[in-house]
């Protein structure tokens, strides 16, 4: 069965007809939707990082964060979305700053739950780039929270994996956690 015939299928069941001429073109739509939405499961980090490694002499705290997140629970297939924040401590190799956003939306562009996405990104990063330690946080609102179940409108999850120096060493764990709450110079 395609996809599309299982939107139709879906629609029927709600006690919709699929040839109204609103949802005429529905099956199409959300067929294109749900692909775009998961195309992650199409995508290989190998490629994301590419050879976007550079030898560099720094080993502080490299942060990016506020980074827009958007996925799809795997239990109910309803949107969640918010902010991660990544951090990692070089090991003599930094990577392509644009590498650590797409490697967030490369694992939430699939159906997921909140902390299988906050560890696979950051142990993706700790495999690739093989840096000291590895912190990440994800903030998140669901809306299998929000419009269903508890109902609970302004609820937030929040999810952690910290790894080598982040997880061993505290200082730098509340390093990342001050710095991901601080608010820049910048406005931002």
């Amino acid at each position: 069965m395609s996809m599309e015939d299982a939107v139709r299928e879906l629609l029927s069941g709600l006690g919709e007809d699929p040839d109204r001429e609103g949802l005429v073109n529905t099956p199409q739509r959300v067929a294109k939707s749900l692909k775009f939405l998961t195309k992650g499961y199409d995508e290989d980090p190998e490629e994301v990082i590419g050879d976007a490694l550079f030898t560099v002499k720094y080993d502080e705290m490299v942060i990016i964060r506020d980074i827009d997140v958007f996925s799809l629970c795997e239990h109910h297939v309803l949107p969640f979305f918010g902010k991660a924040h990544v951090a990692y401590l070089p090991n003599g190799k930094v990577v392509g700053l644009s590498k650590i956003p797409r490697l967030v939306d490369l694992y939430s562009r699939r159906l997921q739950v909140q902390e299988r996405l906050t560890v696979q990104i950051a142990q993706t990063i700790q495999d690739k780039i093989q840096p000291r330690g590895v912190g990440v946080v994800i903030e998140a609102m669901h809306f299998c929270m929000v419009m269903r179940g508890v109902e609970k409108q302004n609820s937030v999850a929040a999810t952690s994996c910290m790894l080598g120096a982040f997880r061993d060493h505290q200082p730098t764990r509340e390093e990342f956690l001050g710095l991901i709450r601080s608010r820049s110079r910048l406005g931002l």
